[in-house]
C-alpha cells in the first residue's frame, strides 16, 4: 500500500527546489517551515489513509453512466466531501474568495500525494483549481461574485472543454459555436469529447469552461472565445436555478483512470430549457479565449507532470516492497538460507534504483518549476520577468520528462513483479494503465518538445536557457570542489552531460536563427529528454550536497552517483540525434507514404 513520502517531498521542496531560501527571505510572508511541514504531513496522511485505499475500488468499478447521470465509484463522493472539508480545494486560491493563497510549491507537493493515492480521483479537483485561476485572472466581477467562492470551497467543481472529434491539439478548427443574446449572455451549440469530469455526482453544479467560435470570428485560433457554461443556472440569490441545455452523451471506455469520468458533452441540442442553446457567459474578451484558457492549461501541464511523478513514486514503492518479499534463485554472495529475495539480484537492484532516480529527478524538476511560478508571482519588474521565463522554460520539461518517467517506471515496476505484474490483482498494472494518458493529454509530449524548442529556447534571445545551463554547471563544480569520494564520477559525468546539453542548445538556436525549423524540430523530443536527464543529474547532485541533517545524506549521494554513472551516458546519444538526426529523418520519410 502506498505511503506518502512526506520527508523526501519536504526535503526536495526546501533544499533542492528552493523553498527554504524563499522562506528565509520572507517571500511568502509569515509562512514558516513549521506550517509547511504541518500541511505536508496532513496532506500525506489524507493521501495514505483516505485516498489510496479507494484507488483500487475506482479502478475496478469505474464511473458509469446510468439513466443520463454519472455514478462515481463506491465511496468516492464521500471521499471528495472529506477532501473539501479539509480545505484542500482552496490551497492556492485567493483569500477574498475563501482560499488560503499558499505557494504553488505546496500545491504541487500535495497534488503529488493525492495522485499517488488515486490519479483518477485527483483529476477532478485538479481541473477545478485550474478553472478557479482562469476565472480569477480573466472573469468579470459578476462571474467572480457568482461562481468563485463556491468553486474555491469545492461546493461546485469545474471542467475544461477544448477537444472536438475533428479538433484535438489543433484548436483553430473547432466548430462549437456561440451566438450573442441581447442580455449579454450567449447561446452555445456543439459537441466536446474527452472532457474529464464533465459530469459526475460529487457536486450539485459543474462550471464548464468552453471554447467556442462566434459567427463573425476570424478564422483559426484568433477567432476563439472562452465561455463559462454552468450545468445549472444560478439565481440572483446564489441558489441553483434551471438546468442548462447541456448533458453528458456518453462515457469513454479507457485503458486506465477508470474512476475518472471522461465524457462526450453535448451543448445546445434542446434537451433542457425553453429553447435550444446552452446559456454561457464570456470570460475575458471575444476572440481572445485561447489566451484565457492557457492560464488554465499552463498550470494543468505542470499538474500533469505531477501525475507522472506520483505514479512513478507509487510504482516504485510497490516494486521495492515486492522485491523484498519475493524469493527466487540465489543471488551472488547470498549467504542466507534457501532462495534470496529478488532485491539481492544485481539486475533487479539496478532496475529499482533506476526507478528511484527517475522518480526523484522528475519530482525535483516539477518542484523547481513550481518554485519559479511562485517567485514570478512574488517579484516585480525584471526579476519577475526572469522567473517567469524560467517557469516557461521548465514547464514543457516538467510535463514531458515526468510523464515519460511515470510510464517507464510503471513498466519497470511490472518487470520487477515478473509474471505477477501482468496479473491485475497485484495492482502493478494499474499504474502503467493510468500513467499512459499523461504523455498524451494537455498537449502531447511531442507538442511540449515543439514548444520547448521553438518558443522557450529563444526567450531573451537564448540568454535564459544559457544562464540556466550556467547554474547547472555551478552544481557540477560544487560536487568536484567537495572532494567527497562517495560521489564517485558524478562531477565528471555531470560536466560531460551539461556540455552535451549546451552543444545541442547552441545548435538548435543556430538552426532556428537560420530558418531551419524543420531540422530543429526533428531533434526536439530528443533534446527534451536530454534536458530532463541533465536536470535529474544536477538536482540529485544538489540534494546530495545539501546537509539537511536528517541522516539520509549517504543515501542521497549514493543515488546521485548511481544516476550519474548509469543514466547520464545517454545524453551523448541524445545530443547526436539532435545535431545529426534531421537528414536521416528527411531521407526516410518516403517510407511512410
Amino acid at each position: 500500500m502506498y505511503k506518502a513520502p512526506v520527508d523526501e517531498i519536504a526535503f526536495t521542496l526546501k533544499h533542492v527546489a528552493g523553498m527554504a531560501d524563499a522562506l528565509s527571505a520572507g517571500v511568502f510572508g509569515e509562512l514558516g517551515e513549521d506550517l509547511v511541514d504541518a500541511i505536508l504531513s496532513e496532506a500525506g496522511r489524507f493521501a495514505t489513509d483516505e485516498v489510496a485505499p479507494l484507488g483500487e475500488v475506482g479502478d475496478r468499478q469505474g464511473s458509469r453512466l446510468i439513466d443520463g447521470a454519472v455514478k462515481t465509484p463506491e465511496g468516492w463522493r464521500n471521499l471528495y466531501h472529506k477532501w473539501i472539508q479539509g480545505g484542500w480545494n482552496g490551497l492556492t486560491a485567493p483569500e477574498v474568495f475563501g482560499g488560503q493563497e499558499l505557494p504553488h510549491m505546496l500545491h504541487v507537493a500535495a497534488m503529488e500525494m493525492w495522485n499517488s493515492g488515486s490519479m483518477a480521483f485527483a483529476l477532478g479537483p485538479t481541473l477545478t483549481m485550474g478553472a478557479i485561476e482562469a476565472l480569477d485572472r480573466h472573469g468579470s466581477d459578476f462571474l467572480k461574485a457568482t461562481f468563485l467562492s463556491k468553486m474555491v470551497s469545492g461546493e461546485w467543481m469545474g471542467s475544461m472543454n477544448l477537444t472536438e472529434p475533428h479538433a484535438g491539439s489543433d484548436l483553430g478548427v473547432l466548430k462549437t459555436r456561440a451566438e450573442r443574446c441581447g442580455d449579454g449572455s450567449y447561446r452555445i451549440f456543439g459537441q466536446k469529447i474527452f472532457i474529464t469530469w464533465g459530469e459526475h455526482d460529487f457536486t450539485d453544479n459543474i462550471v464548464h469552461l468552453v471554447l467556442a467560435r462566434l459567427p463573425d470570428a476570424p478564422a483559426g485560433t484568433k477567432g476563439i472565445s472562452l465561455f463559462l457554461v454552468p450545468k445549472f443556472l444560478v439565481n440572483e440569490d446564489g441558489s441553483l436555478g434551471a438546468r442548462n441545455d447541456l448533458f453528458c452523451h456518453s462515457l469513454e471506455h479507457k485503458l486506465g483512470i477508470h474512476g475518472s469520468p471522461t465524457c462526450t458533452m453535448i451543448y445546445g441540442d434542446g434537451r433542457f430549457g425553453d429553447e435550444k442553446g446552452a446559456i454561457g457567459y464570456l470570460v475575458g474578451e471575444e476572440n481572445r479565449g485561447l489566451a484565457c484558457m492557457f492560464t488554465m492549461m499552463n498550470n494543468a501541464r505542470l499538474a500533469v507532470g505531477m501525475q507522472g511523478v506520483a505514479i512513478a513514486e507509487a510504482a516504485t514503492q510497490k516494486a521495492i516492497a515486492y522485491a523484498k518479499e519475493r524469493t527466487q534463485g540465489r543471488a551472488p554472495g547470498w549467504s542466507g538460507q534457501g532462495m534470496s529475495p529478488i532485491i539481492e539480484h544485481p539486475d533487479v537492484a539496478r532496475t529499482l534504483l533506476t526507478m528511484k532516480a527517475l522518480t526523484q529527478g522528475s519530482r525535483a524538476i516539477a518542484y523547481a518549476c513550481a518554485h519559479a511560478v511562485d517567485m514570478a508571482h512574488a517579484s516585480e519588474g525584471e526579476v519577475a520577468r526572469q522567473w517567469q521565463e524560467r517557469s516557461s522554460l521548465l514547464t514543457p520539461i516538467a510535463k514531458s520528462f515526468a510523464t515519460d518517467a511515470g510510464v517507464d517506471v510503471a513498466s519497470m515496476g511490472i518487470q520487477v513483479h515478473g509474471g505477477m505484474g501482468f496479473i491485475e490483482e497485484t495492482g502493478a498494472a494499474r499504474y502503467l494503465r493510468d500513467a499512459r494518458i499523461a504523455p498524451i493529454y494537455e498537449g502531447t509530449n511531442g507538442i511540449q518538445a515543439i514548444d520547448l524548442v521553438t518558443r522557450k529556447l529563444p526567450l531573451s534571445e537564448g540568454s535564459q536557457v544559457r544562464g540556466f545551463i550556467g547554474e547547472l554547471r555551478d552544481v557540477a563544480q560544487a560536487v568536484a570542489a567537495s572532494n567527497r569520494q562517495e560521489f564517485g564520477e558524478t562531477a565528471a559525468r555531470l560536466e560531460t552531460s551539461i556540455a552535451d546539453l549546451e552543444e545541442a542548445t547552441d545548435w538548435l538556436l543556430a538552426a532556428l536563427g537560420d530558418g531551419r525549423t524543420a531540422e530543429a524540430l526533428a531533434g526536439a523530443t530528443a533534446y527534451q529528454r536530454l534536458f530532463g536527464l541533465v536536470l535529474t543529474g544536477a538536482y540529485l547532485a544538489k540534494g546530495g550536497l545539501a546537509g539537511a541533517g536528517d541522516g539520509k545524506e549517504e543515501a542521497r549521494v549514493a543515488l546521485c552517483r548511481f544516476a550519474a554513472e548509469n543514466l547520464l551516458a545517454e545524453t551523448a546519444a541524445l545530443k547526436d540525434r539532435v545535431v545529426t538526426g534531421a537528414q536521416s529523418l528527411a531521407a526516410a520519410r518516403f517510407i511512410l507514404d
